[in-house]
């Protein structure tokens, strides 16, 4: 294991994805060669996406989120002082609110970088974490 990463909605949910076998294969990678941390806030989009999406039951949802605890070193919750950092990331970055919140979780979290394919790719935020999008 080296870094600790923070994984986003969209890795969680390509780490399951059946049509999608290029970015399976890339999430599970990640998974294997990696300290990672993900958060509620990222199990909610999952589930989210899995329902809508997917068609899937809450049966078949629960039995992936608690896969996702058990391959990821960490699940965090969402604590105050995490909306705060998000608000300032959100005034001084412009992405989105929930994007955000997955940088300030990041950050938090101590990582040096997160995954994702939704923000730009290799922008530092804080001049600690590295946004890295593997799927292009």
């Amino acid at each position: 294991m080296s870094d600790r990463v923070f994984l986003d909605t969209n890795v969680l949910i390509y780490f399951y994805s059946e049509s999608e076998a290029d970015k399976r294969q890339t999430s599970c990678k990640i998974l294997n060669l990696n300290y990672c941390i993900t958060s509620l806030q990222a199990m909610n989009e999952a589930s989210n996406v899995w329902f809508r999406k997917y068609d899937w039951n809450g049966v078949k949802i629960q039995k992936h989120l608690d896969n996702i605890e058990l391959i990821c070193s960490e699940v965090i919750p969402i604590e105050r002082n995490t909306l705060n950092l998000a608000l300032s990331l959100k005034d001084r970055y412009g992405y989105s609110y929930f994007d955000c919140m997955m940088l300030a979780s990041a950050l938090e979290s101590n990582c040096s970088k997160i995954i994702t394919e939704d923000m730009c790719d290799l922008q530092v935020i804080n001049e600690q974490l590295k946004i890295v999008n593997p799927f292009v």
